[in-house]
């Protein structure tokens, strides 16, 4: 059972957060982690980005995605005006960073990021919300907003219990390596992008 195995107070360059490790194992090397910013009132509506772990881009600043500006994004607008990152361990699309390496080696071969994971027998996208809507519950949220373009993300809180009070857009400037990354997201996954 997915539990809180340890929290703690993390500042950061964008301010001080709380931070949760979800876990069913204290011994758990990978948990998922709840960042709540300052002045946050889980009794009203939370602002929330379900995040999932992106270290080439997070990292290591990858230019062939967006997540670590998301992250960079979400983390300033939450520290601004209160509310939560769930972090998920769902590193690729929920493939793993050795599948994701594979991906990126049939990218540099011409496929789109859809169709080299379906080359390697891959999902087109593996992960699920159902834990971060888990995560939610057990923190006792009723009401959320929910910071993301990912209709996916919006259909996690269908029949959930919880209110999805309304969609907050985080869109980011492509540059000239992730922009035909970005255009996959929006033409075969439907992300909501206003600025594409």
């Amino acid at each position: 059972m997915l539990t809180i195995q340890a929290q703690s107070n993390v500042p950061t360059d964008f301010g001080m957060f709380t931070v949760y490790a979800f876990s069913e194992n204290e011994n758990d090397w990978c948990p998922h982690l709840v960042w709540v910013a300052e002045k946050t009132d889980f009794n009203e509506v939370v602002n929330v980005r379900f995040h999932s772990e992106c270290i080439t881009g997070e990292v290591f600043h990858s230019r062939k995605c967006e997540c670590g500006q998301q992250l960079d994004a979400a983390m300033k607008f939450m520290s601004e005006n209160g509310g939560m990152i769930i972090y998920l361990r769902q590193e690729g699309r929920n493939i793993g960073i050795i599948n994701k390496l594979k991906a990126y080696a049939l990218q540099e071969q011409g496929f789109d990021t859809v169709e080299a994971n379906l080359r390697l027998g891959l999902p087109a996208d593996g992960r699920s919300f159902d834990v971060a809507i888990g995560m939610l519950k057990m923190l006792e949220i009723s009401k959320v907003n929910l910071l993301t373009n990912n209709p996916e993300k919006l259909k996690a809180f269908n029949n959930s219990g919880i209110l999805l009070n309304k969609r907050i857009p985080l869109e980011i400037e492509s540059n000239s390596v992730n922009a035909s990354y970005l255009t996959t997201k929006k033409d075969y996954f439907g992300h909501l992008f206003e600025k594409l």
